[in-house]
């Protein structure tokens, strides 16, 4: 300015200094202006609140002119056509990008919603009591949230025959059994594996498997031992000692599944009693004229007797003339050696009364006989004896 001054004569420097003021108050004129014309607005982005200034005409152009780009799922308060009006207040939601997996499908989704449980309510996606959903429902939703729901589904647990159902959303076995609370002893057996995934067709089958170890005392048969005794005809039997059954206890390890037994393994066995054997003397005297007549003319012979039953082990019960004696426990029947009396004779015994010969027997040698009596106490009872036997026919 020192140089104008300096340059141009008084008059022009004045018009220099009016020109720079009608320009000055020209500009603040206009700034006044500017500013008088402007519409004030709040602008709510994303929750978010902040005051504007601005000459748009319409929302759109409030959009642009603060660099917003409105996609077709984002959220406005107004039309993008609206006209601004001094103190009007905009809302503007952008919508955020949501993967959603149910039970491996996958479909994509665009929400404002501000939670997880509001975005299923918008969509309708239902979660039910047993499902599985991957984030709470008061999560706050962000962008590209992948949410995943695994739906429930019920099982059937056979837990020693007795089933259950359970809701499950496809764990494993073993988790399962955890989650239901059914605990599992060593020995028992699961189908399938602990380590198996649940399906919608799965049935778990439990096993209870259970070892005892049991004790039963069983008896022990006693042998018969013979004696040879010159002072008995020969053919002759008599019991010098009865025999006495032993006793030992049997250790048994028995395995029960769902409380029936299915084996049972000897492991160990003790005898707690001794057995005694029978002991019979074995006459080898030859006799000595042993056939006499009776007075009603039949042949009388003295013979030696035992006595024997149908009641034992191994024994058919049927003579060896075909007679069932266990049937007919009462039927008078004796053994005889056939070349001293044959088959079907009646006989009367001494102490036995009328009979038929109507068996044989090993033992059964010369003048020998066994009657048959219906029990072993009835055999024990009677021993071995001397009797006579006559011929009736």
């Amino acid at each position: 300015m020192r140089i104008v001054s300096k340059l141009l004569p008084a008059s022009k420097r004045m018009l220099v200094i009016s020109s720079i003021g009608v320009i000055a108050l020209f500009a603040f004129g206009s700034m006044i202006l500017f500013y008088a014309t402007q519409k004030e607005v709040v602008f709510a982005e994303n929750g978010k609140d902040r005051t504007i200034a601005t000459h748009a005409n319409t929302v759109e152009e409030l959009l642009e002119e603060v660099g917003i780009e409105f996609g077709e799922h984002d959220a406005l308060s107004h039309d993008l056509s609206a006209e601004i009006a001094n103190g009007m207040k905009i809302e503007y939601k952008k919508a955020n990008k949501v993967m959603v997996t149910v039970d491996g499908e996958e479909q994509m989704y665009y929400t404002v919603a501000d939670t997880v449980e509001e975005f299923l309510k918008e969509n309708n996606l239902s979660i039910a009591k047993h499902d599985e959903l991957s984030h709470p429902l008061d999560e706050v939703i962000k962008d590209n949230l992948d949410l995943s729901v695994k739906r429930a589904f019920q099982v059937t647990i056979d837990d020693g025959g007795k089933e259950k159902k359970i809701w499950t959303t496809g764990s494993s076995v073993q988790e399962l059994l955890n989650e239901s609370k059914v605990t599992l002893s060593e020995l028992d057996q699961v189908k399938p594996a602990l380590d198996k995934t649940i399906t919608k067709d799965t049935t778990i089958s439990i096993v209870r498997v259970e070892k005892k170890v049991e004790e039963v005392t069983d008896t022990v048969a006693f042998q018969t031992e013979t004696r040879q005794d010159s002072s008995l005809d020969k053919g002759q039997e008599e019991v010098i000692s009865p025999g006495e059954e032993g006793a030992v206890v049997k250790t048994y390890e028995v395995t029960y599944e769902n409380g029936k037994e299915v084996s049972r393994d000897l492991v160990g066995e003790e005898v707690t009693k001794e057995s005694q054997n029978r002991i019979v003397a074995i006459g080898t005297k030859e006799p000595q004229n042993l056939v006499t007549l009776s007075d009603g003319g039949g042949k009388e012979i003295t013979m030696t007797a035992s006595a024997f039953t149908a009641e034992c082990n191994g024994c058919s019960g049927y003579t060896a003339t075909g007679i069932n004696l266990k049937d007919n426990p009462n039927t008078r029947v004796i053994a005889v050696d056939p070349n001293v009396i044959p088959l079907g004779t009646r006989v009367w015994v001494e102490g036995y009364g009328e009979a038929i010969a109507g068996d044989t027997g090993g033992h059964i040698k010369g003048n020998r006989i066994d009657i048959h009596v219906p029990t072993k106490a009835d055999a024990y009872n009677w021993g071995v004896k001397k009797v006579k036997v006559k011929i009736l026919d």
